[in-house]
């Protein structure tokens, strides 16, 4: 997945995408998968087209998969992609902060504990190819954004609806926009005319307001706008912040959870969630630590690892990428 939202490219095939990180990913779950043998079990809590499934499912022989999405579109192309898997893939249409619903839905049993998690956060290649969803900002269509299309919030009724002060919140807060004051009442003063319906009316509005100055730096003018009415479309960092948690308790002991984050409040939670489950509870004026009390999480990255040279030439999408990846060693 990714988050940016400008790049609107034509799939070579059907499944023609390139999964970011795969084989670091693969590299960093296989050994928590491979010493589970052939009870493991997978979740790929960002299902997309399934491109990182697949390639478990074809590395890792007897790999139980079981994918989320809250996409309708999603689950349908990866449930045909991975068709050849029927007996060991299982697809739940739920968000990833669905994760505990979503085992019990797959049938997995409460004492058969999860081997591996990945999250590939932010807007998936489908979404962005598909341009009449209105994740982009290169082409003109209806401002929607929903990742799930059955969900009744959409970016036109952001802009169209909410009052002037939210939609400065909005913008400051998820998209880090210096802009959001001015780019916040000139939506008002535009929709008193007539409701922002496209994307490409919303542009046009964002080009007229931001500086031409600030507009020469830090990539398109409308990316952070656009950024952040998907987050509140979608509510994905509240998802996230019920999600890591969720996740983390799914492990069993030597499981392993990657997060492959697109921008810095994604990441911020993740590295935020990681650490406080990293760390040791004991008060530190003990010359022992008490039992229970001792981290369950140890990292497995240091920092936040980011695509190489090679990778974001084969696949563009992964530049802003950091990964994030942890393994279980003690808890329940």
């Amino acid at each position: 997945m990714t988050d940016g939202a400008g790049s609107v490219r034509r799939r070579s095939g059907e499944f023609g995408h390139v999964p970011v990180l795969l084989h670091r990913a693969a590299d960093l779950l296989g050994p928590a998968i491979e010493a589970a043998g052939e009870r493991a079990v997978f979740v790929d809590c960002t299902l997309g087209m399934g491109g990182h499934s697949e390639y478990f499912l074809k590395h890792f022989p007897g790999l139980r998969v079981i994918g989320l999405d809250r996409d309708t579109q999603a689950i349908d192309t990866a449930s045909r992609r991975l068709a050849d898997f029927a007996g060991r893939f299982t697809a739940v249409h739920t968000r990833y902060d669905g994760i505990a619903e979503a085992l019990g839905a797959a049938g997995i049993a409460e004492q058969r504990r999860v081997d591996a998690i990945l999250f590939d956060l932010g807007v998936s290649s489908l979404q962005l190819d598909e341009s009449e969803r209105g994740f982009a900002y290169s082409v003109d269509a209806p401002l929607d954004m929903r990742m799930d299309p059955s969900s009744e919030l959409t970016a036109a009724t952001v802009v169209n609806t909410y009052a002037v002060a939210d939609l400065r919140r909005i913008l400051s807060t998820y998209g880090e926009e210096r802009f959001a004051a001015k780019i916040a009442a000139a939506i008002v003063r535009r929709r008193a005319d007539a409701s922002l319906r496209t994307t490409g009316q919303l542009v046009e509005l964002l080009y007229d307001v931001i500086p031409a100055g600030a507009r020469r730096t830090g990539g398109h003018p409308a990316k952070r706008t656009f950024q952040a009415l998907r987050i509140e479309v979608n509510g994905e960092l509240d998802s996230l912040r019920a999600a890591v948690p969720a996740a983390l308790d799914a492990l069993t002991v030597g499981g392993r959870v990657a997060f492959m984050s697109y921008q810095s409040l994604e990441d911020r939670i993740v590295k935020r969630a990681l650490a406080e489950r990293s760390r040791s509870r004991s008060p530190q004026d003990l010359p022992v630590e008490l039992p229970g009390t001792g981290p369950e999480f140890q990292l497995v990255t240091r920092g936040a690892e980011r695509a190489t040279e090679e990778e974001i030439a084969e696949n563009p999408r992964s530049a802003p990428v950091r990964l994030r990846c942890a393994r279980r060693i003690a808890g329940s």
